[in-house]
């Protein structure tokens, strides 16, 4: 254990990296009360006490190409400002919270002037862009890994990793209580219930969220009883909420401000975008249908990476198409709300199928389900003492 308290820098893009640094500080400061803590953050880390020069927000692009290159004076003007600041005033430790694209070449700065760095959540070098392999063992002194395969890939590169568990996975309940999150969504018991996530970034709801609305109100002409619920961050609910008036939803649909998990909890079925929440909804045990959307050029070239054949996380982590996927230019309104239908159909006549994706889920679960918070900090811990 060091004989001071450290001092740390970290950078957190978009909504999911703050959760998973918000639970990291967590581990932190049981290891060392008071830690003093800066950098780029969102909401979660500030109820920790991070100091945020800029807000994670700043980070959160879409695509691979085209948007990218709206943003990018930006970002490089941030990155090269945060890292004069972190020169000028070295941190003990900097932890790089996923935002690969920012976080590498930062770190790889930091490292080369003498700042220990730790790279949380290993970039998906499994499902496409592993040319990313050697800017890791550069950028890194370690890598602190969310799934249980991760730490023996990177060894084979020489790359020092420990897998942490899914934060996720301890934060979710094994066995969600559907029956509470409908109370507090004003939803009753047995109706039909579809959560719609078109994802928490501006240009993921220019791309997805139109699609999703025509979907949805296709699945309410079949299903006239439907409730359907949409969780959005506060900067975008007033736009989704004139989205979805635009598809003659009505008081079908409801949107409300966060509360993503207990949107999750309280569905019988989700029609979500691919990323972390995907994720979230398969610890939720969820039926889903995943789809993306973004623009043409950016889906080219992601598509020349892609390694694996699957996209959404549960479908990757699972090996097999458990869960239906439509992407880009399959992701029609007519596609998506009959994808839904049919999960909607096989809880009233095939529950055998619903149990064992529900199996599937479950088993999942428990393989992603450690102390994260503590595990993430005792290897950091090692990092400092090195």
């Amino acid at each position: 254990m060091p004989n001071h308290t450290p001092r740390v820098a970290m950078v957190a893009g978009e909504t999911s990296g703050d959760l998973l640094a918000g639970l990291l500080l967590d581990g932190l400061q049981d290891l060392w009360p008071g830690l003093p803590s800066g950098g780029i953050g969102g909401a979660q880390m500030a109820q920790r006490g991070f100091d945020a020069w800029w807000p994670s927000e700043k980070l959160a692009v879409h695509g691979y190409s085209f948007e990218l290159l709206r943003r990018l004076a930006e970002i490089i003007l941030i990155r090269k400002r945060l890292r004069a600041r972190l020169l000028q005033s070295k941190p003990d430790v900097f932890i790089g919270v996923d935002a690969p694209d920012f976080n590498l070449g930062l770190e790889m700065d930091l490292r080369a002037a003498g700042v220990k760095t730790v790279h949380f959540v290993c970039p998906s070098i499994w499902a496409w862009r592993a040319e990313r392999i050697e800017k890791i063992r550069r950028a890194a002194d370690h890598v602190l890994c969310i799934f249980p395969f991760e730490p023996e890939l990177l060894a084979g590169h020489g790359i020092a990793a420990t897998y942490v568990g899914h934060p996720l996975a301890g934060v979710i309940p094994l066995e969600p209580d559907r029956t509470a999150a409908r109370a507090r969504l004003g939803l009753a018991e047995g109706e039909p219930v579809l959560a719609i996530l078109p994802g928490s970034r501006s240009a993921e709801v220019q791309y997805i969220a139109p699609g999703f609305f025509q979907a949805a109100a296709l699945i309410r002409r079949a299903l006239p009883a439907i409730k359907m619920i949409v969780p959005a961050v506060p900067a975008l609910h007033e736009r989704l909420k004139r989205m979805a008036h635009d598809c003659g939803l009505g008081d079908a649909l409801t949107i409300v401000v966060g509360q993503s998990h207990t949107v999750l909890a309280a569905c019988d079925v989700t029609l979500i975008a691919s990323g972390t929440a995907t994720l979230e909804a398969a610890l939720f045990k969820r039926p889903m249908v995943i789809s993306y959307r973004m623009h043409p050029w950016s889906w080219r070239l992601m598509r020349r990476k892609q390694l694996q054949p699957w996209v959404g996380l549960p479908n990757i982590l699972c090996g097999d198409f458990v869960v239906p996927e439509l992407l880009q230019d399959a992701a029609t309104p007519q596609a998506l709300s009959a994808a839904v239908l049919d999960w909607f159909a096989a809880r009233q006549h095939q529950p055998e199928r619903i149990s064992a994706l529900h199996q599937r889920f479950a088993a999942l679960h428990h393989s992603l389900r450690r102390n994260t918070p503590q595990l993430a900090a005792d290897a950091i811990r090692k990092v400092l003492t090195a």
